[in-house]
């Protein structure tokens, strides 16, 4: 895909996968609420790893293809974090399924103790 200019106003979006510039281009999932995505700097997000670890429930595969990932990825539920909105690469790779999306959900929750 190829990578263009942000258009002015762009934002990403809640159940966006999107490469974020760190010390290279990195996927990760915006998981923030559109409200604040839209007029915060910082943005809230989760890692996205193409190593998978069979001992961490915590982290749901997602399958090539989803999200506009090229391979086989695993999210780092474990690890929620924000990022400068700034870093976002557009256009985001994909979005998620409301299925693949509430899948995390619920691994984020259970990596914080809220359920």
């Amino acid at each position: 895909m190829k990578r263009t200019a942000k258009p002015a106003g762009w934002h990403p979006k809640r159940g966006e996968v999107c490469l974020f510039a760190l010390d290279k281009q990195r996927p990760a999932l915006v998981i923030s609420a559109d409200a604040l995505n839209v007029h915060a700097l910082d943005i809230c997000v989760v890692p996205i790893s193409t190593v998978e670890h069979k001992s961490f429930s915590l982290r749901p595969k997602l399958k090539a293809g989803e999200g506009g990932l090229d391979r086989d990825s695993w999210v780092k539920c474990d690890q929620v974090t924000t990022i400068e909105k700034a870093k976002a690469v557009y256009p985001p790779l994909g979005s998620l399924s409301k299925a693949s999306l509430a899948k995390i959900e619920e691994a984020i929750k259970r990596s914080l103790d809220l359920i």
